[in-house]
This record gives C-alpha cells, sequence and structure tokens, in this order.
C-alpha cells in the first residue's frame, strides 16, 4: 500500500449563470442609469439588457414621471431611460424636471413612435434623444455611452418623420427665431450645423465635410454657444425649425 496522499480529483469548471456580459474595456467608468417606465416587463427587459453589461450599472427604476423626479435627485445617474406616456408625471414634463435639477442627466427618451409631436416635444423639453422599444440590446448600451460622451442619438430611421412633423405647420415666430441663430453662423459651421440635423455622427460629418474629427467637435462646441443650445438634438431642431432639413 503506498503511503503518498491521495489526490482529490480536480473540480470540473463550474458553467457561468446568467446572460453572457459584455466585457468593460480598461479602465473605462461605469455608467450609472436610471429606468422609467409604467410596464413593469419593460422596466425588467431593459435592466437585463443593460445588466449584461459590465459598462452599465442600473442604479434604479421608477414607474413615472413623479417618482423619477425623487429617485434621480437621490442617485444622480448620468443617463435616464424616459418613456413618455405614464401615469401623474409624463416623460416630457418629467424630462423637463430633471433638466432642471443642480446635476441633470442626460435624457433617452424611449418611444414607440406612434405619436411624433410628443416625440418633438421631448426632444424640445432637452433630452439627448430618442430609441425605439425595439432597438437591439447592442444599440441600447451603445446609446448609453454616445449620450454620455456627448453624441446624443438621432435614429436615422425616423430623422425623415421628424423633420416632416417639425416643419408641416410651422409656427412663424419659431421658424424666424430659428434663422435669427443660424444667421450668426459661419458656413462650415451651418454646414455642421445641417449635417447633425441630418442625424449624422461626428465621424460622419468629418467624412462628408473632408474635415477632422477634432474640427467637427471644435465647430459643434460653437454651435452650443451661438445657437444656445445645450445638445447636439437641440442643434438638430434649430435646423428644423428653420426648414433647412
Amino acid at each position: 500500500m503506498s503511503d503518498d496522499p491521495v489526490q482529490a480529483a480536480p473540480e470540473a469548471p463550474q458553467a457561468p449563470s446568467g446572460p453572457p456580459r459584455e466585457p468593460a474595456s480598461p479602465g473605462s467608468p461605469c455608467a450609472r442609469v436610471v429606468i422609467v417606465d409604467d410596464d413593469p416587463l419593460v422596466r425588467t427587459v431593459l435592466s437585463m439588457i443593460l445588466g449584461g453589461s459590465t459598462t452599465i450599472n442600473v442604479v434604479a427604476e421608477a414607474e413615472d414621471g413623479e417618482q423619477a423626479q425623487e429617485v434621480v435627485a437621490r442617485e444622480r445617474p448620468q443617463v435616464v431611460l424616459m418613456d413618455i406616456r405614464m401615469p401623474r408625471r409624463d416623460g416630457i414634463s418629467a424630462t423637463e424636471g430633471l433638466l432642471a435639477l443642480p446635476h441633470p442627466p442626460k435624457v433617452i427618451v424611449l418611444t414607440t413612435f406612434d405619436t411624433d409631436d410628443q416625440v418633438l416635444a421631448a426632444l424640445r423639453a432637452g433630452a439627448s434623444g430618442f430609441l425605439l422599444k425595439d432597438t437591439p440590446p447592442p444599440k441600447i448600451v451603445e446609446a448609453v455611452h454616445r449620450v454620455i460622451a456627448g453624441e446624443p442619438i438621432l435614429s436615422p430611421s425616423v430623422t425623415a418623420q421628424l423633420i416632416a412633423s417639425a416643419t408641416d405647420d410651422q409656427p412663424t415666430a419659431r421658424r424666424d427665431d430659428a434663422l435669427t441663430h443660424l444667421a450668426s453662423l459661419t458656413e462650415r459651421e451651418r454646414d455642421v450645423a445641417v449635417a447633425i440635423g441630418q442625424g449624422l455622427s461626428n465621424a460622419e460629418i468629418a467624412a462628408e465635410l473632408y474635415l477632422s474629427v477634432a474640427t467637427v467637435k471644435s465647430h459643434v462646441t460653437r454651435l452650443f454657444a451661438k445657437l444656445r443650445v445645450d445638445n447636439r438634438v437641440q442643434i438638430a431642431m434649430r435646423v428644423h425649425d428653420a426648414g433647412l432639413v
């Protein structure tokens, strides 16, 4: 009989549980997100989608715009995914309220896009963009990081519908105000503004206008000041109001 100790058999590797998670790039921050929707199923699905990424942390949920004010003030997320139609306080009013906070988040409106006027109202309220509720999961994750990076989402698939809605029966005062602000732009700044109104990203604008991405970003920064807006979506709305796209 051997005196050698009996060696335990190596344990079989355990299969990972749950859906595969997107790996975080080295040093990338974890984005803090709040989901606001009156449908608990939608909140659950979005939490699962975003929870599958190591670059995003869903810190809280809210079932309507009223509760969203309390949750966001407490959690101070970077991004809020906001439904439009909700009881007590809708997404448009809630967006205005959130952006008035001392440390406002970026707001991405969630919509089925069956009410163009409400989407436009949300964008005018200061939302950083919008997503359709059937957007593929990787695109939702990408959208969160893009708005944090200062590049709000204007989905090319619905830009044409937004433009049509923005220009139909357009109030003269709003059109005149937009034209007045756009008159202060240089020719190149105007080109960049129109490209933003068409839903192009910085990289796409750079390729279209034969500029570097850094130059495009500089133009965008100047557009914020000259057009008196806070984000790219509002630049697009100025361009739409002026009837340039």
